[in-house]
């Protein structure tokens, strides 16, 4: 039986920039595909230069524009109010809610009577340098609440599993990012661009924010003695305009570093098919997808030691060289050792693509769905709800009527008046 899900936290689809905006989009539409109805709320701004200002589907997934308040942070927090406010007047069955900030809503759509809360921590926010204060303080509660509010609290590493069992004393769901394998392509459109020729680059991608740490990976570029070799930083700010510019000022002391800005669709492609070396060189990360997808295409990477890469790379070994994390000398060594390995026959790609899979993410996530649903249905009449008390997949979640089949009898719960 298809649930009505809502999708909550995300700028929205399609996606553009952004992680939690192509993890939506992927597992969305494979959601709608299984005859699921997906609902996202997104941020007109976000989508209006790929999608029509009219448009209500994508992909077979419903999509509602909001206009948010604008304004840093203020506006994030405006769009996931307004967004859970039309969720529960609609009355979708699901209320999914991806990252810290917009969960701080979840305790409103708890105390609906017939909503399930499931939330995805893609990264412990609060921990991410760009916040002032109070911003700081706001996701602090946020993180909180995420470990206590939801039915289900899914990550989407193990290593961010670990970190609330530890902090907070609570079992999550680890259900990692899937990858969709990038075309090769031959160089034309980064040739005509900035002239890349192919293996004469290293490539980071990803939001230019302090704990990506790209400042740190252009100061140690500059060590490279190779006068042919460029550092392409691919990306944008991520409502870090000051850190940006500090960025560019440091990239125009060396010709050999092109900041492109954002990046997408084919010419993406051909830098991650073309690249010599990506470079991973952050000091907070969730499960990021720019790793897996560079591992995935085949790319050398060289990836800093913090637990979110090791999932990924789990050594130090030819194609896959790591560092400690906020060194840049072991980086300038590891970058060294990656550049010498021009060519090597590695099982890490096909690990890689066949470990993280959309396909798996869904199946999972599925899961979690219809045992939320159950373990909501109990609470509702008066048994404990127990959310930590049954782990997915175990023999007790299937007698529990975990599954579609078996929820269906009992899914969707009465309303106040039956």
């Amino acid at each position: 039986m298809g649930l009505r899900i809502a999708m909550l936290g995300t700028r929205g689809v399609p996606a553009t920039f952004g992680g939690i905006e192509h993890h939506v989009e992927e597992i969305g539409s494979r959601l709608a595909q299984r005859g699921h109805e997906v609902t996202v709320y997104a941020q007109r701004g976000y989508v209006s230069e790929v999608l029509d200002p009219g448009a209500e589907e994508y992909r077979g997934m419903r999509v509602v524009q909001l206009d948010p308040l604008p304004g840093r942070g203020v506006e994030a927090f405006t769009h996931a109010a307004a967004a859970t406010a039309v969720a529960l007047r609609e009355r979708q069955e699901v209320l999914h809610y991806h990252a810290v900030g917009p969960g701080l809503f979840t305790p409103f759509a708890r105390a609906a009577w017939d909503t399930v809360i499931v939330q995805t921590i893609h990264g412990l926010d609060a921990d991410r340098a760009k916040w002032g204060w109070a911003p700081r303080q706001a996701l602090r509660l946020g993180t909180w609440l995420s470990a206590r509010v939801p039915h289900r609290t899914i990550t989407v590493s193990q290593a961010l599993d670990d970190e609330y069992r530890v902090r907070y004393g609570r079992t999550c769901v680890a259900i990692p990012n899937g990858i969709n394998t990038r075309p090769h392509r031959e160089p034309k459109l980064i040739t005509e661009k900035h002239g890349l020729h192919g293996g004469d680059y290293l490539l980071f991608v990803g939001r230019l924010v302090p704990e990506k740490r790209p400042d740190l990976l252009i100061e140690t570029f500059a060590r490279v003695t190779d006068d042919e070799l460029k550092l392409v930083v691919v990306g944008g700010s991520g409502d870090t305009d000051e850190y940006v510019d500090q960025l560019h000022t440091m990239a125009a002391r060396d010709r050999r570093v092109i900041m492109p800005g954002y990046t997408y669709g084919p010419e993406l492609d051909e830098m991650f098919s073309n690249a010599r070396l990506f470079v991973q060189p952050s000091d907070l990360e969730g499960l990021p997808l720019t790793l897996l997808e560079a591992v995935g295409a085949g790319c050398n990477v060289v990836a800093s030691d913090i637990p979110p890469h090791l999932e990924i790379v789990p050594e130090d070994q030819p194609g896959g060289r790591l560092f400690a994390h906020g060194d840049t000398d072991a980086m300038f060594d590891a970058i060294t050792r990656g550049l010498a390995d021009r060519s090597v026959d590695s099982d890490l790609p096909d690990t890689i693509r066949a470990t993280y899979t959309w396909t798996n993410c869904v199946d999972a996530l599925e899961e979690v769905y219809y045992e939320s649903a159950a373990i909501a249905t109990r609470g509702r009449r008066g048994r404990p709800a127990g959310i930590d008390s049954v782990p997915v997949g175990s023999a007790s979640v299937s007698s529990a009527a975990v599954g579609s089949a078996a929820v269906s009898a009992a899914w969707p719960p009465p309303s106040p008046s039956a």
